[in-house]
């Protein structure tokens, strides 16, 4: 029977987390080097520092492309006020642009990302793509990796990915959510809000996962939910469940 496949971007078909955490260690190094012989600015609460603001900043911005180089900054900004090192205006500038720079790496895809999609597609099922982020930047990364092949017009970007931008979606489109899948690496904004909107979920796991996706999940399934650890197993796993009588 023909299903309804929403797919996440981000940790999902194409690889994002490793650029983020790289970006994180030369913040850090940098940080560390410039603080040192302030014994409480060490490199785990530099870390800390960063990812707790990086947190509370979607909360006011959502995924806009200048909160998390803001992070970096407002990092900078506490421990310069609370060690009394002088701001320099040059720092700042660096670490903006350092933050800035994740959007310019490569877009790469996950190891049988064609594949899946293409098995999926030829079973006769509807693929979609519900991404959180900056319209131009996500645009971007599915032009590059040509994507609309798939999706074709049925891809969502949304500011920020949460119970109620899943909602409307699912609202204003022709689902049916018996035969509705969402797939995602994000138990915060993928896995959770599939399971409140009563559709089919599937969480992929990533070897290392950002601290903002990982939540308790509260929501008791109306269908089905599995978790797997490799892309490629997605469509095995939704035609078993299928075929399961």
């Amino acid at each position: 029977m023909k299903q309804h496949i929403l797919f996440d971007l981000d940790d999902t078909l194409i690889y994002c987390n490793k650029y983020f955490f790289f970006v994180v260690d030369q913040f850090v190094d940098s940080m560390s080097t410039w603080f040192s012989g302030y014994g409480i600015v060490t490199p785990e609460a530099i870390r800390d520092k960063q990812m707790e603001r990086d947190i509370a900043l979607i909360g006011v911005t959502g995924f806009k492309s200048e909160h998390f180089p803001q992070s970096f900054l407002d990092t900078y900004t506490y421990y310069s006020d609370t060690t009394g090192r002088k701001r320099s205006v040059l720092e700042e500038d660096f670490l903006w642009k350092l933050g800035i720079s994740v959007y310019d790496h490569e877009t790469e895809p996950y190891p049988n990302m064609e594949h899946t999609l293409d098995e999926l597609a030829s079973s006769g099922h509807e693929l979609h793509l519900y991404t959180g982020g900056e319209l131009l930047i996500q645009q971007r990364k599915i032009e590059r990796m040509g994507l609309e092949r798939y999706f074709s017009s049925r891809i969502y970007i949304r500011q920020l990915k949460n119970n109620a931008a899943l909602e409307q979606i699912l609202q204003h489109g022709t689902f049916d959510r018996e035969h509705t899948w969402m797939i995602g690496n994000s138990i915060r904004t993928d896995v959770v809000p599939a399971l409140t909107a009563g559709i089919h979920a599937i969480h992929v796991r990533t070897p290392e996962e950002w601290h903002y996706n990982v939540v308790q999940i509260d929501v008791q399934p109306k269908g089905a939910f599995f978790t797997l650890d490799k892309l490629v197993e997605v469509p095995d796993t939704i035609h078993r469940y299928l075929n399961r009588d």
